[in-house]
């Protein structure tokens, strides 16, 4: 007995230490057999065209350099609310119905939280793939709008949601912090948004259920107007200009009449005025790789970095004196269409770069696909891009056109201060030069293959103006050749819009123009566009 009592305190520990044991053990096992993390970063206005990613070192080398950076990353519409929209429902514009920036345009609109926020990939995630949700910044331009549910208002898919009030701001803003308004004023160390965004993102991280995969999407204000840089940045790149390519401060003279009106050469004012604004978008920017460098080292520190794919990007490019145009973005051209996107990830080798194509609608469906959500089961336009980031497809098996949509916006009346414009213009500038128009609207198909780097648009105007360009041949797009190209080949680009400017789902992935596996058949022409593109060819003789 007296031994069996001595025994007893032994056996107790042995158990103590096997259960022990087996609690690390499944601890290890759950993490191991645990879903991918996802971050998505995102910024604002940020072009890849004319050297906006020269201020982001860290995230260049922390993202980038430790994955995947794709030379060929295009937005479905450039313009800040179109954009986004496609990228959380994996949809183009005709199909979300998002046009503008305006809550008549859809944007944030109760129209859309009734028809599309429920399908957002935030949502599918959270609700079919088990992830905790965190969103942080800039959603919607529209949002918070009173007409529209207010700040009350927190779309589904989100765990935790802090959801900046309208457009980008740095300073006297307002928060909705899970449906609560958070006001904040202009103290730097309090109330700098970028900072505050990865403040509370960080806070997310530490304090987040570590049973479950999370995603977690931060939307920054920079590089947007009005740039305000961090103190401790407001005197760098004092001697910085905007890139003087070939395509600065020339005349436009084959494009679209509203590039045609800009005026060459711009005066010296407005050449000051582009320069003081490049250099403060670069200045705000150094806070962004400040909140990358946080981020990434925060989840280093927790043990987390090696199952989380980071995506970085943004919602549209960015243009400063190109064809004498001042300062926006919204045109068809490869420094208002093409943006920055690097990854990094589980199964990404390092110093990655792709030149194959891919949209900001296939952002949903790669996110969806790392979860493990079968991507065929939504409506979604686009397609994931996680193989190509596997290295297990190749430009010969990979898809090979993308749609870009834009609907011009104008006003009314004419600007008192240029008269001689007339009415249906917009965003123009002190020496009335004009960023938009109503008639600014167009759809390009942006094809990227291994036999053609191409860009096909038209415009939904009178003339149906068409511009083309041989982007290999010529990067700055500085020749429109759709009066020289081959007639067959315009025809088949033109069927090529048609199809999908009304696709829908797998309908937009179909094979493009120059890929191996497009059949074209002229008898299959619509109807309704047979005398569009009768009209087409006699405007090209």
């Amino acid at each position: 007995m007296a031994s069996t009592r001595r025994c007893l305190p032994a056996l107790l520990n042995f158990l103590l230490i096997c259960v022990t044991l087996l609690s690390n053990l499944s601890v290890v096992i759950a993490k191991s057999y645990r879903k991918p993390n996802i971050v998505l970063i995102l910024t604002d206005d940020l072009d890849i065209a004319i050297g906006g990613l020269s201020p982001l070192k860290k995230t260049k080398k922390l993202i980038g350099d430790a994955g995947i950076s794709f030379t060929n990353a295009f937005v479905a519409s450039p313009l800040c609310c179109p954009s986004r929209a496609s990228i959380l429902t994996g949809k183009y514009p005709h199909n979300h119905h998002v046009i503008n920036n305006t809550l008549e345009g859809n944007c944030s609109s109760s129209a859309w939280q009734k028809s599309q926020e429920p399908q957002t990939f935030p949502a599918l995630l959270r609700t079919y793939a088990g992830y905790q949700t965190f969103f942080a910044g800039k959603y919607l331009n529209q949002y918070g709008n009173s007409a529209a549910g207010g700040l009350e208002h927190v779309p589904p898919g989100w765990n935790y949601w802090v959801g900046l009030e309208r457009n980008s701001k740095y300073y006297n803003y307002t928060l909705s912090v899970n449906g609560k308004a958070q006001k904040h004023g202009a103290n730097y160390s309090t109330d700098y948004l970028t900072d505050v965004l990865a403040n509370m993102s960080l806070d997310f991280l530490k304090y987040k259920s570590n049973y479950q995969p999370f995603f977690m999407m931060v939307s920054t204000p920079a590089p947007h107007s009005p740039w305000t840089a961090a103190p401790q940045y407001q005197d760098l790149f004092n001697s910085t200009k905007a890139p003087r390519d070939p395509n600065f401060n020339v005349h436009g003279k084959d494009k679209h009449w509203l590039i045609r009106q800009a005026k060459t050469p711009m005066t010296n004012s407005s050449v000051e005025f582009l320069d003081e604004a490049f250099r403060k978008r670069w200045r705000t920017l150094l806070s962004v790789d400040d909140l990358v460098e946080r981020v990434v080292k925060t989840l280093e520190v927790r043990g987390e970095l090696a199952n989380t794919y980071i995506f970085f990007t943004s919602d549209n490019g960015y243009h400063t004196g190109q064809f004498s145009l001042p300062l926006d973005k919204r045109q068809l051209y490869e420094f208002d269409v093409r943006v920055p996107l690097m990854v990094r990830g589980p199964n990404i080798k390092p110093n990655q770069t792709s030149q194959m194509l891919v949209a900001n609608v296939d952002l949903g469906p790669t996110m969806l696909d790392i979860a493990g959500y079968n991507v065929n089961k939504t409506q979604m336009d686009g397609m994931s891009f996680l193989p190509v980031m596997e290295g297990k497809v190749n430009s010969s098996n990979w898809r090979t056109d993308i749609l870009v949509e834009y609907e011009g916006e104008g006003s009314n009346v004419s600007d008192p201060a240029c008269p001689l414009l007339g009415p249906g213009v917009t965003e123009c500038f002190p020496d009335c030069v004009c960023e938009d128009s109503y008639n600014n609207t167009y759809a390009c198909v942006r094809t990227v293959a291994p036999s053609a780097n191409l860009q096909y648009c038209e415009f939904d105007d009178n003339e149906v103006f068409v511009e083309v360009y041989n982007v290999t041949a010529d990067p700055y797009q500085l020749t429109n050749i759709a009066k020289t190209i081959d007639q067959e080949v315009l025809e088949k680009m033109n069927h090529r819009l048609m199809m999908l400017q009304s696709c829908s789902g797998q309908s937009c992935r179909t094979p493009g123009v120059y890929d191996t596996r497009y059949k074209f058949d002229p008898r299959q022409m619509f109807t309704s566009h047979s005398s569009r593109f009768s009209r087409l060819r006699q405007v090209l003789k």
